[in-house]
C-alpha cells in the first residue's frame, strides 16, 4: 500500500493534484480544501489511500493521517464508496464528521450530495461507535490566492451540480465574501451547498 507521497506539485487538476516523485507524476484525488492549499512548483507531502478495483488503481491524497483514516472508516459503512467518502470530507472536516456521527446529526450528514436521510441513519448506526470523539486538529495553513473561486466551482461540479449552477452561487459568495481566500474554501463550500439545496 502507498501510505504517503512527498514530492513537487506538477499540476492542479479538476479532481486533485499531480505530484512529481522521482521523475514520475502521480495523480491523486483530493478534497477541494486540500487542493486549495497546494501550489504548482512547491513541495507537498500527502497521506494517501490506494483504492484497488478490477479495472483501476486510484490514489486518494489527504492533508493528514486523520483525514485518511476517516476516509477509510467511512467506506466500511454500507453503500459508501471512495467517491462518497471523499465527498463527505470535501463538505465537512474530520472533526465535524465525527461530531455528526456521535451526536446523530443527520441534517449535517445530509448536506453531502449523495447522502439522504436513510443513508445518514445507516452511517450513524454503523459508524457511531467507531468514529471516536471529535478532537481539535489544526489544519495546515495556506497563503491567500485568487484561485478559490475556481476551486469552489470545480468542487461543486464534482459533487454533481452544473457549471451554470456552480458559477451562479460562487459569484454570489464572492460578492458577500470579498476577502475570501483559499483557506475559506471548506466553509464557502458548505454555504454554497446550503444555497443550492434550498434552490431545489
Amino acid at each position: 500500500m502507498i501510505a504517503s507521497v512527498e514530492g513537487t506539485v506538477a499540476a492542479l487538476t479538476a479532481n486533485g493534484v499531480v505530484v512529481r516523485v522521482g521523475g514520475v507524476g502521480l495523480a491523486l484525488h483530493t478534497t477541494a480544501g486540500t487542493r486549495a492549499r497546494l501550489r504548482v512548483g512547491e513541495p507537498a507531502a500527502l497521506a494517501t489511500s490506494l483504492v484497488v478495483r478490477e479495472d483501476s488503481l486510484t490514489l486518494y491524497g489527504f492533508a493528514d493521517d486523520d483525514e485518511r483514516a476517516l476516509f477509510e472508516l467511512l467506506q466500511t459503512a454500507s453503500g459508501v464508496g471512495p467517491r462518497l467518502a471523499q465527498a463527505v470530507l470535501t463538505v465537512h472536516t474530520p472533526d465535524a464528521v465525527r461530531r455528526a456521527l456521535v451526536d446523530e446529526d443527520l441534517a449535517l450528514l445530509c448536506l453531502v450530495p449523495g447522502i439522504g436521510r436513510k443513508g445518514a441513519q445507516r452511517m450513524v448506526l454503523e459508524l457511531k461507535d467507531k468514529a471516536g470523539l471529535p478532537g481539535s486538529p489544526v489544519p495546515a495553513g495556506g497563503s491567500a490566492a485568487p484561485g478559490w473561486r475556481d476551486t469552489l466551482s470545480q468542487a461543486l461540479v464534482g459533487l454533481g451540480w452544473t457549471a451554470a449552477q456552480s458559477d451562479q452561487v460562487v459569484d454570489g459568495l464572492a460578492a458577500t465574501h470579498p476577502d475570501a481566500s483559499d483557506d475559506d474554501v471548506p466553509a464557502l463550500l458548505r454555504a454554497a451547498l446550503a444555497q443550492l439545496g434550498r434552490a431545489r
